[in-house]
């Protein structure tokens, strides 16, 4: 499988601001939050064409509630991840076959909450680290893979040491 990456498209935070818009409309009365997250989010960064979005809930329980709005929002909610990840609620969505958007659900203040947003704030801020990264997608990208998670996790070491970092530098500011 070969993993298609665009140079960086100046549409995408608009794309997000609408799809979260929408997204706005299914989950008043929650406490929550919505971030733009992953690759699209980062300026100037070649990325697969997908907008990832983080909903962070005040409080998890509502996840259960929240699945089927989002559904009628033209979502498909894979539940499969939840084994690995019990803390994750995920959803894909398509126009025309082709993959658009991911949701990514989670509790705010988790892990997982902590650590998207900080790789995505430090990539924001360097532009050292943008492009090593940005080198590492072209190279990895050009390789054939088995599947998208097989891509995923061969950028994982790098994520891991920026994350490490980005959360390092966060908490001695």
């Amino acid at each position: 499988m070969q993993i298609t990456l665009s140079l960086y498209n100046p549409q995408w935070p608009a794309i997000f601001q609408k799809e979260a818009d929408l997204l706005e409309t299914v989950l008043q009365g929650v406490n929550h939050k919505i971030e733009h997250m992953g690759s699209t989010a980062i300026k100037g960064l070649a990325a697969k064409p997908i907008i990832d979005i983080l909903i962070g809930l005040e409080n998890f329980e509502t996840a259960e509630q929240i699945i089927p709005k989002i559904t009628k929002l033209g979502y498909k909610y894979i539940s499969k991840y939840e084994d690995l990840m019990p803390y994750r609620r995920f959803f894909t969505k398509e126009k025309n076959g082709i993959r658009t958007h991911h949701i990514h659900m989670v509790e705010i203040g988790t892990e997982f909450w902590k650590r998207h947003l900080a790789f995505r704030n430090h990539m924001r801020r360097n532009k050292q680290d943008r492009k090593a990264y940005e080198a590492l997608k072209l190279e990895l990208a050009a390789r054939d893979w088995e599947d998208e998670n097989e891509y995923a996790n061969a950028k994982s070491e790098f994520i891991r040491r920026i994350e490490k970092k980005s959360i390092g530098l966060s908490q001695s500011q």
